[in-house]
């Protein structure tokens, strides 16, 4: 049972986000787009535990590998998915929504170096104004990945 049928979640960069609310693996699409799961505390209050985004929805989530121990472990019961065409508007957007919620079972949370940069420019703009400590430290992604080429 779909309680409201969509959720908005706002991201870091303070973009808003509508996701379609599903509970079972016939409701997912098979197209492009960004999947959160989520636990549902109270009737209005949600949480996100695992943020992450695929070429197909519906061919990620039918096995996905992080879905029991969401399920099991820390009481998810629904998926919230959004569709995006593009590879690049879904990685702004997951990366966006991982660095605003923090979710239990993603591993990129926070920067935790200067190569840990976000990869766009409205988010790396925000963590320079919130940071003095870190400023002018950040490296685009383009930047980063320059560097560690073992091409050299």
């Amino acid at each position: 049972m779909n309680l409201f049928g969509h959720h908005v979640w706002q991201g870091e960069t303070g973009r808003r986000h509508r996701f379609r609310v599903t509970r079972s693996l016939s409701e997912l699409p098979a197209d492009p787009g960004i999947y959160i799961m989520v636990r549902r505390t109270a009737l209005f209050w949600v949480t996100p535990i695992y943020i992450g985004k695929a070429a197909s929805l519906s061919d990620r989530l039918e096995d996905h590998e992080k879905w029991y121990k969401a399920l099991y472990k820390f009481r998810a019961k629904e998926r919230h998915v959004l569709r995006v065409a593009t590879e690049d508007d879904r990685r702004r957007i997951e990366e966006d929504l991982i660095r605003h919620y923090r979710p239990v079972m993603n591993d990129m949370l926070v920067p935790r170096t200067a190569t840990d940069a976000p990869n766009h420019d409205q988010l790396r703009r925000r963590w320079l104004k919130r940071s003095k400590r870190l400023r002018g430290r950040w490296m685009s992604a383009a930047e980063y990945y320059r560097l560690n080429d073992p091409r050299g």
